[in-house]
């Protein structure tokens, strides 16, 4: 586990979007963890986290043109890793989002920002974004999301592994489900690692 990774968990625990104990997920199963990245809800919250994007992307050495948040969620990762970029790496990304509703008046349509042309990182959500950047004869290049939990998808494949196979892309993330148990395994919490890997 890089430092950085290390370093994220310590934050997710300090904001208390990462909790341990016992969580019934939206799909009915119980969990022994839960990440609620809603908690993400002051600019510290929103700076420190564009700087744990700006990290994995990064260290995945990914070539992109331009970084996607897709609304709504997608729209503060996208300008607080673009400023990550920028002033951690010196590395200056154009960003973009999309608005709900199209707008009519002044420039007009959907996209707002940089123009979605080359090879594009989208920022959380590829589902919603995959018909958008297509639709502007663009090219969905990955995703970037802030934990893999490398949950089981409907096949033998996990979820991510699904979304990489279906989209064709590569997905990245800050963390993933390994790195906890990691970081649990040195931190002698050995209830909740039982639990987790169970």
């Amino acid at each position: 586990m890089e430092q950085y990774q290390k370093d994220f968990v310590d934050f997710t625990l300090e904001t208390g979007v990462l909790k341990f104990g016992e969580f019934t997920l939206k799909s009915g199963r119980i969990s022994p963890y839960f990440f609620n990245a809603g908690l993400f809800n002051k600019g510290s919250h929103l700076s420190e986290l564009g700087k744990f994007y700006a990290q994995a992307i990064e260290a995945s050495a990914l070539k992109f043109d331009v970084l996607f948040g897709p609304a709504y969620k997608g729209i503060p990762l996208a300008a607080a890793a673009s400023i990550a970029l920028n002033d951690s790496f010196n590395h200056n990304v154009p960003y973009s989002f999309n608005r709900k509703e199209a707008k009519d008046h002044g420039e007009g349509g959907s996209i707002v920002g940089h123009p979605l042309e080359g090879d594009i990182l989208i920022i959380d959500d590829v589902i919603t974004a995959q018909d958008i950047i297509q639709n502007c004869g663009a090219n969905a290049k990955g995703v970037i999301v802030a934990l893999d939990r490398q949950e089981k998808g409907k096949s033998e494949l996990s979820a991510i592994q699904e979304v990489e196979q279906i989209f064709g892309i590569t997905v990245l993330s800050i963390i993933n489900l390994s790195h906890i148990i990691d970081y649990l395994r040195t931190s002698d919490d050995s209830k909740i690692l039982a639990k987790i890997e169970s």
